[in-house]
């Protein structure tokens, strides 16, 4: 009869084979990582995840987060072994097997529901898309900020609703990326004492050893963080590593680094310790070499002892059911002393919103003089703040020109209880750390919150990783980007976007929003809140901008389609089209007044979403920009790239071939022909007209 020792090992050698067998069907793969960290991992889900295989979107569960992306057959023997069931109807059936062993077979092949990183959504048990490395360490602080935040504000005396713990498994290659630093750094201030990451310190990277280019003191560095540093010596002690968490368990005023000394690829004779265990597969020899090492037959493949999935069962299956089960009565009881909490909870856990929030929204009164469309979307953000308790988010240190900040009665500051603030504050501080502030975003946006981050448009370039992944994995995030053209002016070319907006625009599900007076704005919001599955990015200008007299043009209501006719020729027949987004919105109208006078007739045309508008019906894209109208001319302070779709082959695309210059907005605007006699003559000319 086997013991529990012989279970544990049998266990993590199962997982060790299904990976490499897995790697060398596919012919791709990295079976290294996988294989040195199956104690650490399996330690983890057996004695102490809480965590329940047949209810896996249990919003209290803790969070397993494979940051090492590479090391996906890891996870997926894990899902597999556990017995984790479906629940995402996009994408899976739901019911079934999350992970079933011809899923493992067909490792990274179409349709298998073990591609070749991690991705959320395609596979229940999957917290997190992974991959690009130190992704997932950096998402793992967003989901610990949110079970702090959701303690602090739902937990009541004899209810502890939310007390849920965050793991991430790490390896040398996230702790060189420079997002996994911001991110550590984050958390230690904030003492997240929820958070543990597991450090696989197996010193091998794709070049080769790690001496070679990382020779830190990793643990000195987290204390330097404020972190607690732990330390396991032999990565298969599942004894120490099992101390090593029930020690992070206790931990209350900080986060843990685990540091696990392993080596790649334990127990391959001849390839341990080499770059090629890391990321090739091991080859039929060296299979057959490992097979015979760990007790298994080299003749067979994808084998699953009898007992091992049971033992998974009888361990985390068990104790996840029995942990699930109370969690759902203790919240019964919860719902009839707190009603309304509870109904936000559901809200919460289903993406939903509570009746009526959208009367929050404010409606701006016309004005020459107009407001910025930044301090448009704080009022408006502000507003909706207030009826949507779970808005939380922030500025990667720039709140104050971002105009993102809750100001309304108790939002507060999230901060560690103390002088600065509580873990019931809404206003995050991230400090400058745009691309650790766009992923602890999708993690809170995971854990359920309707979060945002925001910065300034050019800064985006340091935070496209966690932006792209935000679009990958459906969520819908809020990005708030203001500082939008050159019209920021002085700042100079370092600090004006260009190529931005459209690189922003190329991200696939991506809703761009650039609106171009503050009903636009408020609009903006009203579809942002809306979605469930697709991030926004809400750019902003910085200047104000004039805010149209909604009785005299079309209503704002129109952003909703991506494009519409803001104020049109006589008997719709227009000479030329003006197309425009945001502040070049304003250029189009003067220009119209112009042309007019001049005997021109225009159609000027808001397009604040290219995606809104490509998503309309042909019939509506076309009463817009009618196929016979071709002369057309678009304007934008930033690349032409893609507004050739728009304009036409016959119409002209006014917008910039270069980067920007140092000097004041109204200099900028016509050293570079962003003027209204410069629109003017664009018009002219596409019309065929004397200019």
């Amino acid at each position: 009869m086997r013991t529990q020792r012989d279970m544990d090992q049998l266990a993590i050698n199962t997982i060790r084979m299904l990976v490499v067998d897995a790697v060398q069907k596919a012919k791709s793969g990295h079976p290294g990582t996988p294989m040195d960290a199956a104690p650490a991992a399996y330690t983890l889900w057996q004695r102490v995840l809480r965590y329940d295989p047949a209810n896996p979107g249990w919003i209290n569960r803790d969070r397993f987060v494979l940051s090492s992306g590479h090391a996906s057959m890891l996870l997926y023997s894990l899902i597999h072994l556990a017995g984790i069931r479906a629940i995402n109807s996009s994408y899976e059936q739901v019911g079934r097997e999350a992970v079933t062993l011809d899923d493992i077979k067909g490792f990274r092949q179409a349709g298998s529901r073990c591609p070749g990183h991690p991705e959320y959504g395609w596979t229940s048990g999957v917290e997190t898309t992974t991959g690009p490395l130190g992704q997932g360490a950096a998402t793992s602080v967003g989901m610990a900020i949110a079970r702090n935040w959701l303690g602090a504000t739902y937990n009541r005396p004899g209810f502890e609703l939310f007390d849920f713990n965050v793991y991430a498994l790490c390896g040398d290659g996230d702790m060189m990326e420079g997002i996994t630093s911001e991110a550590a750094s984050t958390a230690g201030h904030l003492g997240l004492s929820n958070l543990c990451w597991i450090y696989d310190s197996n010193r091998v990277s794709i070049e080769g050893h790690t001496d070679i280019a990382f020779t830190e003191d990793v643990a000195a560095r987290f204390l330097a963080y404020g972190w607690n540093v732990l330390h396991v010596g032999d990565a298969n002690d599942i004894g120490r590593l099992e101390q090593a968490y029930r020690a992070f368990v206790r931990t209350t005023d900080r986060p843990t680094l685990i540091v696990v000394q392993s080596h790649i690829g334990y127990g391959a004779p001849h390839k341990q310790d080499s770059p090629e265990a890391h990321g090739e597969p091991l080859g039929e020899e060296e299979v057959r070499l490992v097979k015979q090492f760990f007790g298994f037959d080299p003749a067979q493949f994808f084998v699953v002892p009898d007992g091992v999935r049971e033992y998974f069962a009888a361990q985390l299956g068990r104790r996840g059911a029995t942990e699930s089960g109370a969690w759902q009565s203790l919240f019964q009881r919860y719902r009839q002393e707190y009603p309304e909490q509870a109904e936000q909870i559901d809200h919460i856990n289903r993406r939903g919103l509570p009746a009526g929030w959208e009367t929050a929204l404010p409606e701006f009164p016309p004005s020459e003089a107009g407001l910025s469309t930044r301090d448009a979307s704080g009022r408006v953000l502000n507003a909706v703040g207030q009826r949507i308790p779970w808005i939380v988010g922030g500025a990667a240190d720039l709140a104050p020109s971002t105009k993102t900040r809750l100001t309304f009665e108790r939002a507060g500051d999230f901060q560690p209880p103390g002088s600065l603030g509580s873990y019931l504050g809404r206003n995050l501080h991230f400090g400058v750390r745009e691309h650790a502030m766009c992923a602890a975003v999708n993690g809170m946006v995971l854990t359920g919150l309707r979060a945002f981050g925001s910065g300034f448009l050019i800064f985006t370039d340091y935070a496209r990783g966690a932006i792209r992944l935000s679009s990958l994995m459906d969520l819908p995030v809020l990005h708030i980007w203001t500082h939008d053209s050159i019209s920021v002016g002085e700042d100079g070319p370092t600090h004006e976007p260009i190529e931005q907006l459209v690189s922003l625009r190329a991200i696939p599900g991506m809703v761009v929003i650039r609106p171009a007076d503050a009903n636009e704005m408020s609009e903006a919001y009203r579809c942002a809140l809306t979605m469930t599955n697709r991030p926004v990015a809400l750019i902003c200008s910085r200047q104000a901008l004039p805010i149209y007299d909604r009785s005299k043009v079309a209503a704002a209501s129109g952003l909703h389609r991506g494009a519409y006719v803001l104020v049109d020729a006589p008997d719709a027949k227009p000479d030329v089209i003006l197309i425009a987004s945001g502040s070049e919105v304003a250029l189009c109208m003067a220009a119209r007044d112009r042309l007019a006078s001049d005997g021109v007739a225009a159609r000027v045309v808001s397009m604040p979403s290219w995606e809104l508008f490509e998503e309309q019906d042909t019939a509506y894209r076309d009463s817009v920009l009618p196929p016979g109208a071709t002369a057309r001319v678009t304007v934008e302070e930033g690349s032409t790239l893609g507004w050739q779709r728009y304009a036409g082959t016959a119409g002209i695309v006014m917008g910039m071939h270069t980067f920007g210059m140092s000097a004041p907005m109204k200099v900028v605007a016509e050293h570079f022909g962003f003027t209204v006699d410069a629109v003017t003559a664009a018009a002219k000319k596409a019309a065929g007209r004397p200019v």
